[in-house]
């Protein structure tokens, strides 16, 4: 399904539009990406690249439950990789330049990626909805990645949660006093934007992103209270008394 005027009648009555922050407004895999590959070169005389990485999830995926999500419980998994499958073996130089990869990521640039200013500013401008950043993690490092952004303006608030799940999505339309079958989530995780939502009956705008970290991949389907976009700049088109694109 792409963005047409199908949309406007099934948005008609949305009443709040939750934004996702990683890889919906700015770049945030990539980054990640980068560190481990850094990462698997600091542990290259231990094993290769691939085993490394698989290692590295499997300790991720092990953490979640206590840690969550986001830089810090990315660099404690990352130093506690890096002691078991060194086997101890690791110099402790290398452990902190380990730890200093991972703290470089609580100070990313969050560039908006492309017509996403403008489009939060056409939203903005048609006076009809809340808009909030709806994003799981750690609260002052998703706040000051917003601060960064430059978007602050766009928005009526941020809620950070340690995950999204279907009973912080209903908390979330609590806070704006509004009903989920209201609430329109634009992101690019189907597994954390997109799915729940649906299953909530609330509405979806998904737009992928070049690269998705593996813990967000799932099976994915259409629906009609979903609409696929190629870019953030096709939003305003699905929404009732829409400006024209930039």
């Amino acid at each position: 399904m792409s963005s047409d005027s199908r949309y406007l009648q099934v948005f008609s009555d949305i009443q709040l539009i939750a934004f996702d922050a990683d890889d919906t407004l700015w770049d945030n895999q990539t980054h990640f990406e980068r560190v481990e590959r850094e990462y698997c070169d600091i542990l290259a005389p231990f094993g290769p690249a691939d085993a490394v990485s698989k290692a590295l999830f499997s300790v991720e995926s092990a953490n979640m439950p206590l840690l969550g999500y986001g830089c810090k419980a990315f660099t404690l998994s990352l130093v506690e990789n890096a002691v078991k499958f060194s086997k101890g073996r690791i110099a402790a130089n290398d452990l902190l330049r380990i730890v200093e990869l991972g703290k470089a990521l609580l100070s990313l640039p969050a560039t908006p990626l492309p017509h996403v200013a403008d489009t939060l500013r056409i939203v903005r401008d048609m006076r009809k909805y809340k808009m909030v950043v709806f994003t799981k993690g750690e609260m002052l490092d998703q706040q000051n990645k917003l601060v960064r952004s430059g978007l602050t303006e766009f928005f009526d608030d941020i809620v950070v949660v340690a995950d999204k799940t279907r009973d912080e999505y209903v908390r979330l339309c609590h806070i704006f006093d509004t009903d989920i079958s209201r609430l329109l989530m634009v992101g690019n995780s189907f597994k954390s934007d997109i799915e729940p939502v649906l299953q909530l009956g609330g509405y979806a705008a998904y737009i992928p992103f070049h690269t998705t970290w593996r813990h967000e991949l799932v099976e994915e389907y259409d629906h009609h209270r979903l609409v696929r976009l190629a870019s953030i700049r096709e939003l305003p088109a699905c929404l009732p008394a829409a400006r024209q694109t930039p």
